[in-house]
């Protein structure tokens, strides 16, 4: 076989590639006398379909089986040969006046770029830190005791106020008509948690059992209900039921129906700023891990390969598509989703891969497996039964792959903040929680 490389850009490149005729039909030939033996057809017994049978029905498949194999054979020889890294898949066309007795493919590619990574001791890296304070564990036992409330129904001369869950039934109309979504019956909701706009909750505050009132709401521009964003409607609104919510009291016995094994209040809030310190832990890391991994692209030069940023749009495209059909988009498999708008995510996602699997290999940055298991300890301890979780990481292959890129990415992020010149910010503990959430 015969091989020339020829460069057309930066990172492109074309192969040309020669193949004896004979080899091809050699292995044509070997690959149908094998179907023969196996193949069934109608008037024959199996195993006793003439060979030219065979061929007749199956030698065109079985031709283009051994030629996309044996040109992909070709291909992996020939660029393992000229230690090429071959980024994505070559585009492999047959090229005409190829010598009596061969067949000749132009095959272009792109390789892997060369990665140069900058001096990192003049990057600058902002860390954040925080603490759990107590009023971080008042506001979550706040939340714990909402989960666990109960109602209990208003007397009929009682006003709705915040707080208050209320069953109401509603109708709106556009224009004098009628709009999809606009009209319910006993419908429950908790006035002043936001689970409805303003407009209605302010309406809805102050009622009565029995009352109804009308009123005008204006649905916001950015609303998710496209046909009536930006428009106004006009409700009517009737309050059915008003109950008050109770929240349990903080106690012992509070603590012990949340599973407290230390079933006081000190023990309760001790678990709580445990499991916040946590939490805390893993947002801190990940908004540290972003602004290094900024600092880091910032610091290289590299040129993209457009194969793989091609594969990237795609699985991000796909990504969007099951996300549209997972919502209840009717036909989101052929939604018109223009590629352009992920394709500033798909370089960054590229050209950071590229960037931290250099960083990586030319500092030896790799997970090891002990830090894969404190990693995959850390996951475990917040559930009930922590064997289980690290028994499911470790009983699953790609799961560990998924561990082990992270140990990775904290590895890269230690090793950017220890050259970089890092800059210490504390953040109040509700915005590191705000963002993290966004």
């Amino acid at each position: 076989m015969a091989v020339t490389v020829e460069t057309l850009d930066k990172l492109e490149r074309k192969m040309t590639l020669t193949l004896p005729v004979n080899a091809i039909q050699s292995e044509v030939d070997s690959r149908l006398k094998k179907l023969a033996r196996t193949v069934k057809m109608d008037g024959f017994r199996p195993g006793k379909v003439p060979l030219s049978v065979v061929a007749q029905r199956y030698g065109y498949s079985v031709q283009f089986e051994v030629m996309n194999d044996k040109v992909g054979e070709a291909f992996a020889a020939a660029a393992n040969e000229a230690k090429l890294r071959v980024a994505g898949q070559p585009k492999i066309t047959e090229k005409e006046g190829a010598p009596e007795g061969e067949l000749a493919f132009d095959a272009v590619f792109e390789v892997y770029p060369e990665v140069k990574i900058g001096d990192l001791d003049s990057a600058e890296v902002e860390k954040v830190g925080t603490e759990v304070t107590d009023a971080a564990i008042d506001r979550t036992l706040d939340i714990l005791r909402k989960q666990r409330r109960t109602f209990a129904q208003r007397a009929a001369d009682a006003a709705v106020q915040d707080g208050d869950r209320v069953s109401v039934d509603f109708e709106g109309k556009i224009d004098g008509e009628p709009f999809e979504g606009g009209k319910a019956e006993d419908f429950q909701f908790m006035v002043g948690e936001g689970q409805m706009l303003k407009e209605f909750e302010d309406a809805v505050r102050g009622m009565k059992t029995g009352e109804s009132k009308t009123f005008p709401l204006a649905f916001p521009a950015d609303y998710h209900g496209k046909d009536v964003a930006g428009k106004t409607a006009d409700f009517m609104v009737t309050v059915k039921k008003v109950e008050a919510a109770n929240l349990p009291e903080v106690n012992e016995a509070f603590a012990k129906s949340l599973g407290i094994a230390d079933a006081t209040v000190e023990g309760l809030r001790a678990d709580i700023r445990k499991n916040l310190e946590r939490e805390v832990k893993f947002r801190l890391l990940a908004r540290n891990k972003q602004a290094a991994m900024d600092a880091l692209v910032s610091k290289a030069e590299l040129d993209l390969p457009q194969s793989i940023v091609k594969n990237e749009i795609d699985r991000l495209v796909e990504g969007a598509r099951a996300d549209l059909k997972q919502r209840g988009i009717k036909d989101a498999d052929k939604a018109p989703i223009p590629e352009d708008v992920f394709r500033p995510q798909a370089e960054r996602r590229v050209r950071l891969g590229l960037v931290v699997a250099e960083l990586v290999r030319a500092n030896g940055l790799e997970a090891k497996p002990e830090q894969i298991k404190q990693h995959i300890d850390e996951l475990a301890a917040s559930y009930e039964r922590p064997a289980d979780v690290v028994r499911w990481y470790y009983g699953d292959n790609r799961r560990l792959a998924e561990v082990e890129a992270i140990v990775i990415e904290n590895n890269v992020t230690d090793f950017i903040l220890g050259k970089a010149k890092v800059v210490d910010k504390q953040v109040a503990f509700d915005e590191l929680m705000g963002q993290a959430q966004a």
